[in-house]
């Protein structure tokens, strides 16, 4: 049976002004665990407000977010920030590493502020991941030091520490050159694989089709579903024995 990492059910989310505006408008989706989700859509389309959405950083107007199989909505601010703490991680178009903290610093961040662990196994897995994400050499450089594609994958690893459930990406690769997209793009591949849900929203229609399913956003609802890759097969296969 499939396991359900992400469920949003009637979801909405509404701007009020002298004149409102939906940025969401009542979304369905379920995604899979060790699923590759890309959300794309045309600038204002609401593509980013549903990745908010989805990882806790904003609340609905109306709807539902389950993350895990755990309701958010009746949840208060102090526990939706431990769900976002320890369930998602998160990286972005800009790294927001600390400029005054090392590579091995910013990663050990959330560790602590999990508070789940010891300063010693902290230290291990901050180290693991760099190495694991080709930096092993670059943990006691601050962000000034490293280059581009480097201060992302320090994001990335960032994004790992606390052993999330779901990572959450808002064009992670927007600000990269095509060798360090390439990159970044195949960790997020192998993030996947390896069984953990990510959910990332692009404006590159060529990586958004390599991920197991895309869904295009137009004026807060989804206009388009389409499958890539491995689940293009899955779901040809289920057809057909149905």
């Amino acid at each position: 049976m499939t396991e359900i990492a992400l469920q949003v059910v009637g979801l909405v989310r509404k701007v009020q002004g002298v004149i409102s505006h939906t940025l969401v408008d009542g979304i369905d989706l379920s995604v899979e665990k060790g699923e590759f989700l890309a959300i794309t859509g045309p600038s204002g389309s609401g593509k980013s407000s549903l990745l908010y959405l989805l990882g806790l950083l904003d609340a609905p107007t109306e709807g539902e977010v389950i993350i895990c199989g755990q309701a958010t909505s009746k949840l208060s601010e102090i526990e939706r920030a431990d769900v976002r703490l320890t369930k998602c991680g998160f990286v972005f178009q800009f790294h927001f590493l600390l400029p005054e903290f090392t590579a091995l610093e910013n990663v050990l961040l959330p560790m602590r502020a999990a508070g789940r662990m010891s300063a010693k196994e902290m230290n291990e897995r901050a180290m693991m991941l760099l190495t694991s994400l080709g930096l092993g050499e670059q943990t006691g450089k601050r962000p000034n030091q490293l280059s581009g594609g480097q201060r992302q994958r320090v994001a990335l690893a960032r994004a790992l520490a606390n052993r999330p459930e779901i990572i959450v990406a808002d064009e992670p690769t927007g600000n990269l050159d095509t060798a360090s997209t390439e990159q970044v793009f195949g960790i997020l591949r192998d993030i996947a694989d390896g069984g953990q849900t990510v959910v990332v929203v692009t404006h590159d229609a060529a990586l958004a089709a390599r991920a197991d399913r895309r869904i295009h956003i137009v004026d807060g609802k989804i206009h388009e579903t389409t499958f890539g890759g491995n689940r293009k097969a899955e779901v040809a296969a289920a057809t057909h024995t149905a």
